[in-house]
């Protein structure tokens, strides 16, 4: 009886393998394939529209950070990797934990058109952290000045990413970072 089950149990799989059926973590990453590469990416809209929210994600593929733009009806960005991020009008180097760095340089400002902060919080300072993520390490605030907002994104290591908007809610837009988990 042990024999037969013995054989039975490769050939049942080696059968599930040859239908079409593949073990689940093969098809998880056999789906997270990106084609995103990581060369710098921009839109050149600038926005007055302020910086209120950074919230970061985990996927099944990628991981996120997404910035909260109130009331914009456009978002620009620039994303690029850098050895190092430099705070907004100082250049000052801003220590961003992790294997590589994103340079996250939003074309909108952190406070609103009378001067008043929309987003609290000091160069340098950890504004997310993403504990027990596969690939963010830190998101970092570098500072706010003259309508551009910058923040480092800390990565395990320079891998794929992709930069895109989602509207709302409301009148409200999103610039969405998504780092992939691989190559």
């Amino acid at each position: 009886m042990t024999r037969i089950r013995t054989l039975v149990v490769p050939v049942l799989a080696a059968g599930a393998l040859l239908l079409g059926g593949l073990p689940p973590a093969a098809a998880a990453a056999a789906g997270c394939a990106t084609g995103w590469g990581s060369i710098p990416r921009s839109s050149a809209t600038q926005n007055p529209s302020p910086l209120v929210q950074v919230r970061t994600g985990q996927h099944p593929c990628f991981d996120r950070v997404v910035f909260h733009i109130a009331g914009s009806v456009g978002a620009g960005w620039d994303v690029a990797y850098v050895d190092a991020v430099l705070a907004d009008g100082s250049g000052e180097f801003v220590p961003v934990p992790g294997g590589a760095r994103l340079a996250v340089v939003l074309r909108h400002p952190a406070h609103d058109e009378n001067g008043q902060p929309t987003y609290r919080a000091g160069v340098g300072q950890r504004v997310a952290e993403p504990v027990g993520f596969r690939t963010l390490r830190s998101v970092v605030y570098a500072g706010s000045f003259e309508g551009y907002t910058t923040l480092g994104v800390g990565t395990r290591a320079r891998l794929p990413f992709r930069v895109f908007t989602l509207a709302g809610p409301g009148g409200d837009t999103r610039i969405v970072v998504d780092v992939a988990h691989r190559w």
